[in-house]
């Protein structure tokens, strides 16, 4: 057994700190105060030599691959202690290759974040838990913070630089040089990667325009992107020019978002840049001659007539938008056309914009008969409606017939006899469209001017044509008036002998609020119609400047045809699963559109970006609301 000694006689409350033997009064030779506390050792700085960059370094811990297969790349970043805080899932981060000539850098995007152990333990246990419950806090140097990297593309630059380190130096946010093309080299390990805090960098590696219409600012799960530019937000604008392509104004857009999300609001802020007095398109494909693009607004809420009045703009917002080239202020050529239908009246209390009342001739029925179609031809019947009745009436009262004289030409007896006896139209036949083509007397030949003598004033270059129908009760008189106002535009567009050649010559914006009214599909004869004419705008809009912008909060009703011709998709808030997977949008952004606050969107536009989320302006830049 050993031998203990003195230890046996140890006195606890006895300080001796090995200083008994230690001069009182001098330390390494140097005098001090008596009683003063002293160090026989000199300090030594712990702080390691030359200073850190970046956030982290790619690990090669479990591989590092670039693959043609995106499921089989694997590129992963272990974060240091002091970065973790500020990543976030979708942050977009740079790597760079120092080997390369042409200062090639990695742009990419994190897309998962983990924790692991740094050390084998097992904290799963109650001690440890308990443990951790009493603490104030983890040792992070515990843990490995690793995140998981989606690469997006290379980024270059065409005139070659001799890189003095790892890290290329921030250049200028106006470098218009740098170049982007796909991921087609694996990064090495232990590269430094760090936030893409350059303007240009991200612009290019996003594919985002630098010119176009103004649509949002770039964001990360709801937080703005902001890089050491002035300003410090990255605009995100839709191509606008023919030397970048056709104008995606043109391909069509759609803005999808559930009630209160602020679909009004971004559509008025997107509809007024395309207004911008500096917005001007050909009038016709190779030609010299340009001009302001007309816009037309259907508007079931009587809210878009607002545009022609100021919002109640702070001094600072409106500095901003002049900075950054927004169109911003109300719209002076704003015209409200109010549809003349039975007795109902309408009363604009939000807006000053002028009223011109029109009504909806019969004659556009000869063009488009599904509009008296209703919801229940069938194919027989509708080629009787067509072929028979409307080419007979047409012959005995001409293009001035009225929609009062084409009842009164069904109710006779003798025709109805006369047609089925002669084998064209079956009594019963006759009968069915009889039925369902009255009920429109509302709609039609009404004590108003009719829409085609006002298209000079309908569709202006630079001007905002607004059609109320807020004060319409009758949702087939709605739906009417829309679609024969839609399709005159639309045909006139397509035609190749227009009788309105100011419609012809004049670019075009379509806007249809609650679109999944008008543009449902179906099986009826009117739906089909419907469904095919606007399917045919939209394919040939590029080439006739007419552009359908889209306003939905069922995107999931917009007919398939027309919905394959949208380019740009517009995702705010959505809380339907089956809305949501309408829009058809990357996997990764459909989760968070659920949760997306006001003013919050996903862009989906492939001819124009990456898939991005915006914040939209936190204002108006036109009257909006009642206050």
């Amino acid at each position: 057994m050993s031998d203990l000694g003195d230890f046996t006689e140890f006195d606890g409350d006895r300080e001796d700190d090995g200083r008994a033997d230690r001069p009182s009064d001098q330390t390494d030779g140097q005098p001090t105060d008596a009683g003063a506390v002293t160090d026989d050792f000199e300090s030594v700085s712990v702080s390691p030599a030359g200073g850190e960059r970046g956030i982290g370094v790619l690990s090669a811990a479990q591989g590092l691959t670039i693959s043609e297969d995106g499921e089989d790349t694997r590129l992963r970043a272990y974060v240091t202690v002091g970065n973790r805080a500020d990543v976030r899932i979708g942050t977009y981060l740079l790597a760079p290759y120092p080997d390369s000539a042409t200062d090639e850098r990695l742009f990419c995007r994190i897309t998962a974040l983990e924790y692991a152990r740094e050390f084998r333990a097992d904290d799963a246990t109650e001690i440890h838990a308990r443990r951790a419950m009493r603490s104030s806090g983890i040792d992070e140097q515990d843990f490995k913070f690793i995140a998981e990297l989606e690469p997006v593309a290379i980024l270059y630059s065409e005139a070659p630089s001799a890189p003095d380190s790892p890290v290329a130096e921030p250049r200028d946010s106006d470098d218009g040089d740098l170049q982007r093309r796909m991921t087609d080299r694996v990064p090495k390990p232990e590269t430094i990667v760090s936030h893409a805090e350059e303007r240009s960098a991200i612009k290019t590696g996003l594919k985002i325009p630098e010119d176009g219409v103004f649509l949002g600012h770039l964001s990360v799960g709801g937080q703005t992107v902001e890089t050491a530019a002035q300003p410090p937000t990255i605009d995100y604008r839709l191509k606008d020019a023919y030397d970048a392509g056709d104008p995606l104004v043109f391909r069509h857009t759609l803005v999808a978002g559930g009630t209160g999300s602020g679909k009004t609001h971004l559509a008025k802020n997107v509809l007024r840049q395309f207004l911008a007095e500096d917005r001007t398109y050909p009038v016709a494909t190779g030609s010299d001659r340009t001009i302001q693009p007309a816009v037309v607004q259907f508007d079931p809420q009587d809210e878009y007539a607002q545009m022609h009045d100021d919002g109640d703009l702070s001094a600072a917002f409106r500095e901003r938008c002049e900075r950054e080239g927004i169109a911003c202020g109300g719209h002076d050529d704003t015209i409200a056309f109010v549809p003349k239908v039975g007795g109902a009246t309408y009363a604009a209390e939000g807006h000053r914009a002028e009223q011109v009342a029109f009504t909806i001739p019969f004659s556009l029925v000869y063009d488009n008969p599904w509009l008296i179609a209703g919801s229940g031809l069938n194919d027989n019947q509708y080629n009787a409606l067509v072929n028979v009745l409307l080419k007979r009436f047409k012959e005995q009262y001409g293009r001035e017939g009225t929609y009062d004289q084409f009842t009164s030409f069904l109710d006779d007896p003798a025709l109805r006899e006369e047609l089925d006896e002669s084998g064209k139209v079956h009594e019963k036949t006759f009968d069915a469209v009889s039925r369902r083509a009255v009920g429109f007397g509302t709609v039609f030949d009404q004590d108003a001017r009719p829409i085609t003598d006002l298209v000079h004033e309908f569709v202006r270059p630079g001007g905002l044509t607004v059609v109320p129908t807020y004060h319409i009760n009758d949702t087939r008189a709605t739906e009417t008036v829309v679609l024969a106002l839609a399709s005159l535009l639309v045909d006139e567009k397509l035609s190749n002998d227009p009788t309105f050649e100011r419609i012809e010559e004049t670019p075009l914006v379509v806007g249809m609020d609650e679109a999944h009214n008008f543009l449902t599909d179906a099986d009826s004869v009117q739906a089909r119609q419907v469904i095919g004419k606007f399917t045919d705008a939209a394919k040939q809009g590029r080439k006739e400047r007419l552009g359908l912008f889209l306003i939905t909060q069922d995107p999931q009703d917009i007919a398939d045809p027309v919905f394959k011709q949208i380019n740009t998709t517009v995702v705010l808030n959505l809380g339907d699963e089956d809305a949501i997977s309408a829009v058809n949008i990357p996997r990764h952004l459909e989760a968070k559109v659920p949760y997306m606050e006001q003013g919050q969107m996903v862009v989906y536009s492939p001819d124009n970006s990456e898939p991005v989320e915006l914040i939209g302006l936190p204002e108006c830049v036109t009257r909006h609301g009642q206050g």
